[in-house]
């Protein structure tokens, strides 16, 4: 696909930086913010409601939680519980929906919130502003059961302590939910016991700012990336080894490439093999851009299995899909893409979709309420940017054969190659 701009499936009033989907209720979770400099920019969190309608999707605020004067710049996801990096600061607000009834919802509703006036947009202009108009339309005309969204904030950690500018970069829970991990400016990845937030670890794990760090499923190991060139395997404060992903690239000078992103991802069918994806973007910058690298490695031993090159735009944040299949890259100039895990082979491409940096991409996750709304797409991946603006990315199904009709096919063609030879050549069989 060309350069064209996608259209937009929610707009905030406020720079993006993160977005989750929660797996469990389907809503589309978005925060950043203006910061703490008082340029009307506010701060917030935004949980939207996604709805497939035909083959479009829409997105409807369904609730604003403001964050004061802090921009949320990550987040993690653990059950009901949000961990949101704000400043140096690691806060965990627990969500919880209600219905209300009748009236009750549509006062609310008709109120002068954000929470009210929700904002609709679609995939085409028209019906976007349909939606618009009637969900800010005669109240008399909502349903009965109208969702209500409370947000709380029950905790808060000191994630970085960096002296002059303290940053959380990246935050994760541990896919049991036993642990909560931090890591930030000062390099330092801290573990801590969760739900009591108790600190566990606390080691220094890269020189200067931590990039990105991911959780093996069986927490066992831990990946992370800084700017230091380096690529580091953990078992707890442990190193355990050090990636190189040019060590069979002798084109590829030594730090002249840093590691930008990491994710481990499932493979298809193969329910204890892992993969570990990370990308590999250049250090400086020349007058003729130099290519960017996506590597493959293997989950289990961190042997490199393939590195391929995913184009000159720099790329700024990495996503894999729940089953492993796909992978989302955001890049600096605003484009999107989606790439065949298996090959690293592009498979869908828009450039510049956004008007300045993508800041982070969520794949619709595959869960019963995600797969309904992935409707009659392959893949659905979500993405985020500085420019305010949230789009919807779609790979439609491929169309396959079962294997029964190949084979019935393949045995036609061997009955007709069998009767025009015994027609060329009486006697031949």
């Amino acid at each position: 696909m060309g350069k064209w701009r996608m259209p937009d499936l929610y707009r905030a009033p406020f720079p993006l930086y993160t977005i989750k989907v929660d797996p469990k209720t389907g809503w589309v979770i978005i925060a950043g913010g203006g910061g703490a400099s008082k340029t009307g920019i506010k701060n917030a969190v935004h949980f939207l409601g996604l709805e497939l309608v035909g083959d479009q999707h829409c997105a409807t605020l369904v609730h604003s939680h403001d964050t004061d004067t802090r921009a949320t710049m990550n987040l993690a996801i653990g059950g009901d519980v949000i961990a949101a990096g704000q400043d140096g600061r690691c806060s965990l607000m627990r969500f919880r929906q209600r219905q209300t009834r009748g009236k009750a919802a549509a006062k609310d509703a008709g109120g002068g919130s954000e929470q009210g006036a929700a904002r609709r947009r679609a995939g085409k202009g028209g019906k976007g502003s349909e939606g618009a108009a009637a969900a800010r339309g005669n109240v008399s005309e909502m349903k009965d059961n109208t969702t209500q969204i409370s947000v709380d904030t029950f905790g808060e950690v000191q994630s970085d302590l960096n002296p002059q500018d303290p940053l959380q970069k990246c935050v994760r829970f541990s896919p049991d939910l036993s642990l909560l991990l931090t890591g930030g400016t000062d390099g330092h990845i801290r573990v801590w016991e969760y739900p009591s937030l108790k600190e566990k670890l606390d080691f220094k794990a890269h020189e200067g700012e931590i990039e990105d760090f991911d959780i093996s499923p069986n927490n066992k190991q831990l990946v992370t990336v800084g700017r230091d060139f380096a690529c580091s395997i953990w078992s707890g404060n442990q190193l355990a080894m050090s990636l190189c992903w040019h060590e069979k690239m002798p084109q590829i000078a030594a730090k002249s490439y840093r590691y930008m992103s990491c994710r481990f991802g499932k493979v298809e069918d193969q329910k204890d093999t892992l993969r570990l994806y990370t990308v590999q973007i250049p250090h400086k910058r020349d007058r003729k851009p130099p290519q960017c690298y996506l590597s493959k490695w293997d989950g289990q031993n961190f042997l490199p299995m393939l590195t391929n090159p995913c184009g000159t735009e720099v790329i700024s944040t990495l996503a894999v899909s729940d089953s492993g299949t796909f992978l989302g890259l955001g890049t600096v100039t605003g484009s999107v893409a989606i790439y065949i895990a298996f090959s690293l082979q592009k498979l869908y491409y828009v450039q510049e979709s956004h008007g300045i940096v993508v800041t982070d991409l969520a794949f619709l996750p595959d869960t019963p309420k995600g797969q309904s709304l992935k409707g009659n797409n392959e893949a659905a991946m979500l993405s985020v940017a500085v420019d305010c603006r949230c789009q919807m990315h779609t790979v439609r199904n491929r169309r396959s054969f079962p294997i029964w009709l190949v084979l019935f096919f393949c045995g036609l063609m061997v009955v007709g190659a069998v009767l025009l030879l015994q027609h060329l050549f009486p006697g031949f069989i």
